[in-house]
Parts: C-alpha cells; structure tokens; sequence
C-alpha cells in the first residue's frame, strides 16, 4: 500500500488520468491534476513539485507497490497506459492487506456488543464478507447498493469538508431547474436515504438546504468566508418526525389498516420509530397501526408501496390526500400514454 493518504491520493488520480483517452496528458498536466486533487480531499494549498509526480509514476511502473503498470511516453511527451484496460483499482489486495484488514474487523467485532458501537454491525459485516471473497470464498450476504450513482465522487470531498469546517460554493441543478444555480453553503451532515446520498448545509442566512449529491455539478472551497455553525440543526432532532430527507411541516397522527397480507410486515419492520400497535390482529388477520410524523413525500411513497394492502383511516387530510394520488395513479392508465409507443408484445 503506498505510504501515505496523500500519496495514495496521487496514485488514483494518476490512475484516472492515465486511463482518459479523450486528453493528451503532459507531466506538468498530471502535477497539476495532482495539486488539485490534494487541495479538493485534503485542503493541502502547497504545490507539487515535478519531481514528486516523476517519482510517483516511477513507483507505479515498478513492482514495490505490485502496480507494474504499463505507463508510456507517446509522441515524446504525452503519457499513458499502453494497455488501455488498465487501472491500479483492478488490482486484488496483497496478502498483507487482506490480514491488515482482517485484523481491523477482529477488532471491530469484539466492539459490537458495546452500545456506542451497535450501529457499525452492517458496516462491519459488509468488510468481513469483502474480505472472505478476497479469500476466494463465496459472497455470504448481498448488501443493497447503487456504485453507479452519479454523484458518489463528491462524498468523499464533503466528508472531509464538514470536518475541516469549509465553507463551499455547490454549483446545484434541480430536477424542475432548467439551469445550475450556485448557492454559498455551510455543510453540516451527509446522510444516506434508500441508496441516496445527500448533504444537509445551511445558507448564509441561515436556511438549511438539503442537497442530493447526483444532482450536485461542482463544490469549490469558498476560503474567504468563513465557516459558521447552525444551532438550529441537530440531526437527532432534524429527522426525529420523518420519514427520509424532506421536512413537512407539523407531525400529525395518522391511523391506518394493513391487511394480512402486510399486517405482518410492518409489524416486525415499523415504517417509523413511533408506530404503534392501535387495534392486534382481527379475526381476517387485520391491524390497526398510528405513527406520529411529518406527513412527508417519502411517507406517502412508502404507503403506496403498499398498494391495496394498506388503508389510512384518519386524519381526513390525510385521507383526501392519499385517494388524489391514487386517482391520479388510476388516470395513467385509464388513457392511452402520449409517448406515440406502444409497449413490445413480449419483453425477453
């Protein structure tokens, strides 16, 4: 493993310039994607000298690092990799490596059963089950996951950004935006909703944003502003009344009936931390469920995903705004779809 992050952090982009076959890389072009890679994950401002990056792409051409990467000079001053399939990140790990970490999640594992440490069981299993195919042996447990998200090579940067305290300048396109805008941000958290990633910031007024990073273009480091924290956010009390990432309003409580068919269900999986069991199963295998929160979109997405498993009985605002929905879900189908297709007769 190379000796430092930062050195690690020249390797990878390295790597990923090497691999562009749409530029002609320079060695003063590489120092300089270099220096800016190091400013964007680690704030480090100072530049890079020509003889670090000569150095570097000398270690990737070796075997001290088990790289040996193909690296060519072409047209006598460009660079790149000869094999173009190449990539240091396709490496597997040395043996060394694979008992590093494996000895990290042993540690780990003895923490478990410490209350501070519950909530790193998933973490801590998603390593061991990566180690074991390092091993050679099968996958034991497929975790959810989306590696294509786009957006996933700013959540690096905003982690280190929120704890260097930066002030950022987030270029944000919308879904109902035509153009960018460009908002002045004080990062506070990053929080993951359904394989989502989103960074909750504050405004120089004061106004939180939630910002989901496949929608973010650029984030730049705003250094002449400095830093400020919001003592209206608190994440425990942030997301206490809702489901997923969107304020409401007001939390109300919302009684509704699951069937048998999802009675079960959500009973051993409540949809928040504040349902309760209203009325035990009825002889057809019915239940009667209250939750007390934000009347979000996330929660009505969640009670459709019921379909007709699931009926809210009360508050009646609830109710009208639950039977809009369904209505409009209805009329999709009740007309012919205006795309000017047809739907294939079978799908292969």
């Amino acid at each position: 493993m190379p000796a430092n992050k930062n050195a690690l952090i020249r390797y990878k982009t390295l790597d990923n310039c090497l691999r562009n076959p749409y530029r002609r890389w320079t060695i003063n072009d590489l120092v300089e994607a270099c220096a800016d890679a190091l400013y964007e994950f680690e704030g480090i401002r100072r530049g890079i000298s020509l003889r670090t990056i000569q150095g570097d792409l000398y270690m990737m051409r070796s075997d001290k690092l088990g790289y040996n990467a193909p690296i060519e000079v072409y047209d006598q001053k460009y660079y790149r990799y000869s094999d173009p399939n190449y990539s240091i990140m396709n490496l597997p790990l040395s043996q060394g490596d694979i008992n590093t970490m494996t000895e990290a999640v042993n540690l780990l594992r003895q923490l478990e059963d410490f209350s501070h440490f519950g909530e790193m069981a998933d973490i801590v299993s998603r390593l061991q089950d990566n180690l074991a195919m390092a091993h050679g042996n099968k996958k034991i447990v497929d975790f959810e996951r989306n590696s294509d998200l786009k957006g996933l090579r700013f959540l690096n940067p905003l982690y280190n950004h929120i704890a260097q305290r930066h002030t950022l300048r987030v270029t944000y396109r919308s879904f109902s935006s035509r153009q960018p805008h460009t908002y002045t941000v004080f990062p506070h958290l990053l929080k993951e909703y359904r394989n989502r990633w989103f960074v909750f910031c504050s405004s120089e007024k004061g106004k939180i944003y939630n910002l989901a990073l496949d929608r973010i273009d650029e984030i730049i480091e705003a250094g002449d502003i400095t830093y400020r924290d919001n003592p209206d956010f608190d994440a425990d009390t942030y997301f206490k009344n809702i489901i997923g990432v969107t304020r409401w309003g007001e939390p109300v409580t919302i009684v509704f009936l699951a069937n048998r068919d999802q009675a079960g269900y959500i009973a051993t999986k409540p949809i928040h931390s504040s349902q309760r069991v209203v009325r035990d199963k009825a002889d057809d295998g019915s239940m009667i469920f209250s939750v007390t929160l934000e009347p979000n979109w996330e929660f009505f997405a969640l009670m459709l995903s019921f379909g007709q498993g699931v009926r809210i009985l009360s508050p009646d605002h609830i109710v009208a705004e639950m039977k809009r929905k369904l209505h409009d879900a209805l009329d999709q189908y009740s007309t012919p779809a205006a795309t000017g297709c047809e739907a294939p007769d079978e799908i292969s």
